[in-house]
């Protein structure tokens, strides 16, 4: 059976009992950060997702769900993982919080979830919340709270897929600016890594790849000496990642 929702005078057909999740990756001072929706007249928070419409491949719902949110057209994505266990979460109490802003009778008695994750650049994102939330917002990554449904799980899994590919996929190219300090980019990888890294190996490491150019400016509004600007030098970056080469940790 196909179902419809109606979106203003328009009836769009929904492919039946699957729904997409999106971890939204953004790092600023120094922390990773995830964007999350507040739903309408609640504290409950979850990550943001949507339907399929029959007339677009999963890629493109996607995309348009994280532009809905983040308001940019072109954002790294990743397919990493589907969610399809029979029971995922407690559907009765989810009904029963969400009641005013849902109708019971309208959630899936089971939905299948394609999880993707986003990677972006903070300072381009104006975060937009849906007919359904209150607040679309970034939280640090360690200061997430409980999130409904299975969406603490399907944010776990995304960061363990982004840490296993992250000698494989242009990170850093999607999550920092345009240009950037050697210590960004290293504490980059720290808050992705969770844990510490030699700054001695990886400036040397990442220097030897060819991956960044550095400049001849430097940044500014620093307390100490001003640290030289670096951006990357794309060609040889992608030449890198396609040989898998950044195993710097």
């Amino acid at each position: 059976m196909i179902e419809k929702v109606s979106v203003g005078s328009e009836d769009i057909e929904l492919v039946p009992q699957l729904t997409l999740d999106c971890v939204i990756f953004g790092f600023h001072d120094n922390v990773l950060k995830i964007l999350l929706l507040k739903w309408k007249g609640t504290d409950l928070w979850s990550l943001p997702g949507g339907v399929i419409r029959q007339n677009e491949s999963l890629d493109e719902a996607a995309i348009r769900v994280l532009k809905e949110r983040t308001g940019m057209d072109k954002i790294f994505l990743r397919q990493f993982y589907t969610f399809g266990k029979v029971q995922r979460y407690d559907t009765n109490d989810i009904q029963k919080q969400l009641a005013h802003v849902i109708d019971p009778k309208l959630w899936y008695q089971r939905a299948i979830s394609i999880g993707y994750y986003a990677l972006v650049d903070y300072e381009e994102v104006f975060p937009n919340p849906d007919h359904l939330s209150d607040e679309c917002a970034w939280w640090d990554l360690s200061d997430v709270p409980q999130l409904l449904f299975d969406h603490g799980e399907i944010l776990e899994k995304a960061l363990h897929a982004l840490r296993l590919e992250l000698s494989f996929q242009p990170i850093g190219l999607n999550l920092l600016p345009e240009k950037f300090t050697m210590p960004d980019m290293m504490r980059m990888y720290e808050a992705i890594l969770g844990k510490k890294i030699d700054p001695r190996n990886f400036q040397k490491k990442i220097l030897n790849s060819g991956i960044v150019v550095k400049l001849k400016e430097v940044k500014k509004g620093v307390a100490h000496k001003s640290p030289f600007l670096y951006k990357f030098e794309e060609k040889r970056y992608k030449e890198v990642l396609k040989e898998g080469g950044l195993f710097f940790i």
